[in-house]
């Protein structure tokens, strides 16, 4: 080893520092660079009689200032700040939506009511009546506008799912490619990494990671290989995999995620295994909340439209008839899978008796081997063994008596889903408003006791009593209730029709000697008990007292159905469960979806804060370690610049010492 060849070796080792600096100077803002510094080491000492002698320097690598566990920590915060950023914009839409004081249900759940109290106030207002008909069409129309926009909010998710897939299907090819050249590279030598190309990769992952969280293993060498959700491949060495935006077989019109693997099969993927990212943001928008949402607002809509139907039909219209549905209620939504194999589908429909256990939920009906059924809660999981016959549950009235499956099929049950985007006014006449009650009870004047009897009440309009009531006006029969003559201890009361009793008394009654309670129930008696109506009387009556119960002929001014139906607004129907009864009036529960959906917000909130300062400490750490320094390389640069020098004048002194030695030759 000559002075030549160590003053070349410095000569090369600060070139090298100049270059490696300068390439930190020049990549200072690029995204993902990490700065790079040469690794230099003392070559070989020669032996001589004086000892080791030093024989100068070599750069044995450009080192790349990188640390693994920092990188990992910023891609688990950025997928999460990139998910929660994701859910947070969508989120934000139904929340200002249903929480607006003027576009919401509230001010248009408050003007039906309104109508209706109008009318109980004067029934028989031909412009009151029509009054309320155009506020519940407005009622109406708002639960359709508020289901639309959920339903555009629900297509834009669809086509932000193909977007995002087509994002990551462009970052899987080029990660692929860029695995093939950093493979070429390190083939090309053993020892040397392409730092570049790991840089350009190392961005692209965290790009990619932005969209859809991923999870990276190095292989011996030098590619990475790159998965999604539970193992799936999305990379495998020089080979990429796409996704693709599929219909969900029981949904088709919910577009969910797929793989196309080896052979062009194609694998849905869960939504659950899809997390972080702006596409799992918009995966858990759509299942946490939208969905949530809009069941509930359809629950809201169906339990109102049942219960004021079922309240409507125990009235008396203007003209004498009874009422008919007020509302049009939308059935529960069947989706059957693509995949089944089976013939008919199980009927189901709303329970109107147990409508307030109606859940939010969406269920999945399923066989395993063809001959027992289960009804599964998709909100927790819960499963139930469903029998042959009909059964109730969750307010969901289940007939599996037509569904031939085979093992294996199923049936996605949407009992809410369509609630308020199918809701619609049946009744278009004003006078086919149920204001009133089709039962009247009357005292006889005659009477010397101080008993009264009630208004009456009605609970079912269905049975023979109320058969004639639109074309005679009268109960079928109209009934007499007669206090015994001569009094008995107890007191005892028969009941006769009306009719046959004013033709002739002495008619046989149709159930007699029954006690008296004052207070208590006197109708229905255990012999009449489907009558439909109830009534009771109060006081002390006198032998002979007289009381009726009959049609309410020309009761246009009665109010009672009409009070009735105007309760409804204040009472608890809703949110009941297995062990205990409606808990929620519909505009409490319309406040609870508003503040589910609130809370939901201000957690995505503090949650992406959270994220985003986890996103910030992480990138300030590795900017500290592997970010480029401008006064620290502007420092390098000097050094390697007195090296250079220095080495330039070892070489300069080396030719003349030579030079010195060849004329002393001469």
């Amino acid at each position: 080893m000559t002075i030549f060849s160590v003053g070349t070796g410095a000569l090369n080792a600060a070139q090298t520092g100049i270059l490696t600096t300068g390439h930190n100077i020049a990549n200072a803002s690029t995204p993902g660079y990490n700065r790079q510094e040469i690794v230099q080491a003392t070559n070989l000492p020669n032996l001589t009689g004086s000892g080791y002698v030093g024989s100068g320097t070599n750069v044995q690598t450009v080192k790349r200032i990188y640390d693994q566990f920092l990188s990992r920590q910023i891609l688990s915060a950025e997928t999460g700040m990139s998910e929660m950023d994701s859910y947070l914009a969508q989120i934000d839409q139904i929340n200002n939506l249903l929480a607006d004081p003027d576009a919401g249900l509230s001010p248009a759940l408050a003007g039906f009511f309104k109508g209706v109290q109008e009318v109980a106030a004067n029934p028989a207002s031909i412009p009151g009546r029509q009054s309320m008909l155009s506020a519940a069409q407005s009622l109406v129309a708002r639960f359709q506008s508020l289901d639309q926009r959920m339903g555009e909010i629900r297509d834009g998710l669809n086509a932000q799912i193909r977007s995002q897939v087509e994002s990551v299907n462009t970052y899987a090819g080029q990660l692929a490619e860029i695995n093939q050249r950093i493979i070429l590279a390190e083939a090309g030598s053993l020892t040397q990494k392409p730092n570049d190309l790991y840089d350009q990769r190392e961005q692209m992952v965290r790009d990619l990671n932005k969209v859809v969280r991923v999870t990276t293993v190095s292989q011996s060498d030098g590619s990475y290989n790159i998965f999604i959700g539970n193992g799936q491949p999305l990379v495998i060495g020089a080979q990429s995999y796409s996704l693709v935006a599929v219909a969900d077989n029981e949904d088709p019109e919910r577009f969910t995620v797929a793989v196309n693997g080896v052979g062009g099969t194609t694998l849905r993927l869960p939504e659950s295994q899809i997390s972080g990212g702006t596409l799992g943001g918009i995966l858990a928008f759509r299942s946490g909340s939208l969905d949530n949402a809009q069941n509930a607002l359809g629950r809201v809509a169906i339990t109102l439209a049942q219960n004021f139907n079922d309240q409507h039909a125990l009235g008396m219209d203007l003209t004498g008839k009874l009422g008919e549905d007020f509302f049009s209620v939308p059935e529960p939504v069947l989706k059957v899978s693509a995949l089944n194999s089976g013939t008919g589908a199980p009927a189901i429909t709303i329970d109107s008796a147990s409508i307030d256990k109606l859940t939010g939920s969406d269920y999945q009906i399923f066989s395993t081997n063809g001959t027992t059924f289960q009804l599964r809660r998709l909100s927790d999981g819960q499963t139930t063994t469903i029998g042959a016959v009909p059964t109730v549950i969750d307010g969901l009235s289940i007939d599996t008596t037509g569904w031939s499956p085979a093992a294996g099929d199923s049936i996605l049950i949407q009992p809410t889903r369509l609630g308020a985007r199918g809701l619609a006014v049946a009744v278009s006449d004003p006078r086919a408003i149920a204001a009133a009650l089709p039962i009247r009870t009357s005292a006889s004047l005659s009477n010397t006791g101080t008993a009264a009897i009630s208004a009456g009440t009605v609970s079912d309009t269905s049975g023979a009593a109320f058969a004639l009531l639109g074309t005679t006006g009268e109960l079928s029969p109209p009934l007499l209730i007669k206090f015994d003559s001569p009094a008995t201890n107890p007191l005892t009361y028969s009941i006769y029709d009306k009719a046959a009793y004013e033709l002739d008394p002495l008619t046989t009654p149709l159930e007699a000697n029954i006690a008296y309670t004052a207070g208590a129930d006197v109708f229905p008696t255990p012999a009449l008990l489907d009558y439909g109506y109830q009534v009771n009387i109060t006081g002390t009556p006198a032998a002979g007292d007289v009381f009726t119960i009959a049609g309410n002929k020309n009761g246009v001014s009665d109010n009672r159905n009409a009070m009735l139906l105007g309760a409804l607004q204040t009472k608890s129907t809703m949110l009941g469960g297995s062990t205990y009864g409606p808990t929620a009036s519909y505009q409490s529960a319309y406040s609870q979806i508003v503040s589910a959906v609130g809370s939901k917000t201000a957690e995505v909130k503090t949650i992406g804060a959270a994220q985003k300062g986890l996103v910030d400490h992480a990138v300030s750490s590795m900017q500290e370690l592997s970010g480029v320094n401008l006064d620290e390389e502007a420092a390098n640069l000097l050094r390697f610049q007195q090296a250079y020098q220095a080495a330039a004048k070892i070489l300069e002194i080396a030719g003349r010492v030579f030079d010195e030695v060849i004329a002393l030759g001469r």
